[in-house]
């Protein structure tokens, strides 16, 4: 079977039956025969012997280091007794409750009506003959429509966003911030505030060894961060937020995290995730305007995460926007101060999340820095349309006098009333169990609750945190799905799960009992 010719070998095969044969089946060519003839192939010379390309060891070792909790080993096993639960395997309870994930939609809540209205318009625009629809459901349809190509939510856009939606978030922002300017040249659509974070990130991210970016965020922090901190190669600079004080930010321990990070990195950017993730705090005035003097002196770049700007709960909190403050406190730090603010379709009343809707606006950033980020963002073409068409309504909502203005302001009343209502149920049930400790959840759509651990079940969780065994235990007795708080970062010695608040208020007083019989239970046992 093998021929030379000059220094090369052929190969003399036998016809295969062809791909279209109907006598062709899977043992033509078995893969054992497959295998010996590489080998063949290889000894003689005819083609080299070599492993895979990519192997987990010839990879991309940042990629190695990310971590995502919020849909880790927790989530994963989650989704396996769901299948198992479908195909009749007896357990102790009848479904999964995903507490895990701030996803409203999922969990349950309908959504707006007038931003269905107008996406079923804009995706399928023979709709705008129907009688059914309200005028000015069609009138915002018409104006996303012409300002796509082709009168199409199907064309790419352009690449910083479509025109006339940048132009409402800047009308949007203006008016949410008390008349102070927004251009809508600062303002870039995003496939989710994510996406922005990430790219803000990317703009920060240079040096090697002492002079590489180290990033200052919150612990706990969302893991998103320290994510994209990791496949970046940046450095992670962490701060702790107060727990004894509802969360809070001090500027002390700010001041105490960058001095140590100064030894072996160069701190660039500090992250703000306001109200919190998954801590659930609302930033007091006082606590922005003493966080800007602090990026002014360091010299940092601030970057405000401010996608639950909507999901306020407590009595006496209230959001206030990073821009709005920096821009209050005058000249001397509003000239100065480098800042990107996200918003996002997917939280607040909205709950958006499929859609991947999202802005940033950029403030004070170097005109050449921001031709660097319009093209890295024209790299990826364009974000979805009908995310960029789900923003423009959440910035363009129906007004007084407009048909849909009273249905909307019940919806939106309705959703945010009854996640403050499950704010203050989950804190309170929650503060009546031995061994759990849960600060108010005065805003964002999580409580973060420390758990106390007999010391037989930390030492029995052995390789694992001692949450993430706890976690993994609730889930397996009672089909509770939560994050350990390891996920988010926590101080030593101390011990969290986080917990959305967005279930039925029904199924939430369910899950909150069954979580205290659970504790009261598992402390018993490991006692």
């Amino acid at each position: 079977p093998h021929l030379k010719r000059g220094n090369r070998v052929l190969l003399n095969f036998s016809p295969l039956p062809s791909l279209s044969s109907p006598h062709r089946n899977r043992s033509a060519f078995p893969a054992a025969q497959g295998e010996h003839l590489h080998q063949k192939m290889s000894e003689n010379g005819a083609l080299p012997l070599r492993g895979k390309v990519l192997t987990v060891d010839t990879m991309n070792a940042n990629v190695k280091k990310v971590d995502y909790a919020v849909r880790g080993p927790i989530v994963q096993r989650a989704v396996q007794i769901e299948k198992e639960l479908k195909e009749g395997v007896k357990k102790p309870f009848e479904e999964v409750i995903k507490a895990n994930i701030g996803d409203a939609h999922a969990m349950g809540q309908r959504p707006i009506t007038f931003f269905r209205q107008v996406m079923a318009l804009c995706t399928y625009p023979q709709l705008l003959d129907d009688n059914k629809f309200p005028e000015d459901a069609k009138n915002r349809a018409r104006r996303i429509l012409q300002s796509c190509g082709g009168n199409s939510i199907g064309a790419y856009t352009t690449s910083q966003g479509i025109d006339c939606v940048r132009h409402d978030v800047a009308n949007y922002i203006q008016r949410r911030d008390g008349g102070i300017p927004s251009d809508p040249d600062n303002i870039y659509l995003t496939t989710g505030a994510s996406d922005g974070i990430v790219t803000i990130l990317k703009l920060l991210t240079a040096g090697e060894g002492r002079t590489r970016t180290g990033v200052m965020i919150s612990i706990p922090q969302y893991p998103l961060y320290s994510a994209s901190i990791a496949e970046l190669g940046a450095v992670q600079i962490n701060y702790y937020l107060n727990e004894e004080k509802c969360w809070s930010l001090d500027i002390s321990e700010l001041q105490r995290s960058l001095q140590a990070a100064r030894e072996h990195c160069d701190p660039r950017v500090l992250c703000i995730i306001n109200p919190g993730n998954p801590t659930g705090q609302v930033q007091s005035r006082q606590c922005i305007e003493d966080v800007i003097r602090f990026a002014v002196k360091e010299n940092l770049f601030l970057m405000a995460d401010e996608v639950y700007q909507d999901n306020v709960y407590a009595e006496g909190c209230e959001f206030h926007s990073f821009k709005k403050v920096l821009f209050e406190m005058g000249p001397e730090y509003s000239s100065k101060v480098e800042l990107a603010s996200f918003h996002s379709t997917s939280k607040c009343y909205m709950g958006e999340c499929g859609f991947r809707g999202g802005y940033m606006e950029v403030i004070n950033m170097d005109p050449e820095v921001k031709a660097q980020l319009t093209k890295l963002v024209s790299v990826r073409l364009c974000p979805p349309a009908p995310g960029q068409a789900l923003m423009d309504l959440v910035v363009n909502s129906p007004q007084p006098g407009e048909p849909s203005y009273q249905t909307f302001i019940k919806e939106r009343t309705d959703v945010l009333s009854a996640l403050a209502e499950k704010a203050k149920l989950t804190e309170e049930i929650l503060n009546t169990v031995p061994g759990i400790s849960c600060n108010p959840v005065q805003g964002a759509m999580y409580s973060f609750p420390r758990i106390t651990l007999p010391e037989r079940a930390i030492n029995e969780a052995k390789g694992q945190a001692p949450d993430m065994f706890y976690c993994m235990k609730l889930l397996e007795e009672t089909g509770i799905c939560l994050v350990p708080g390891s996920g988010f970062g926590q101080r030593e010695g101390t011990y969290h799960f986080r917990m959305t608040i967005l279930p039925p208020t029904d199924k939430l007083k369910i899950m909150l009992n069954k979580l205290k019989e659970f504790h009261q239970k598992f402390t018993q046992q490991y006692s």
